[in-house]
């Protein structure tokens, strides 16, 4: 994903994703998860840390749905 100089996202073209996979926990308990941010085509910025890319899309599409 790309982030500016101060971690903020810069997905600025509407109707765009980025996403970053990243590792955090200690020893055995590390965990793996995704910042994933969305710019929805009318400029809101949607922004979500999930397990699985699968789990951030799916709560992204169900943010678009509540949008409606």
């Amino acid at each position: 994903m790309m982030n500016d100089e101060h971690g903020c996202s810069t997905c600025k073209a509407p109707g765009t994703e980025n996403y970053e996979k990243y590792t955090y926990g200690i020893g055995r308990r590390k965990k793996t998860a995704y910042q994933y941010d969305y710019r929805h085509t009318d400029g809101d910025l949607f922004s979500c840390c999930a397990p699985t890319l699968e789990e951030c899309r799916r709560r992204r599409d169900e943010w678009i749905s509540k949008k409606a």
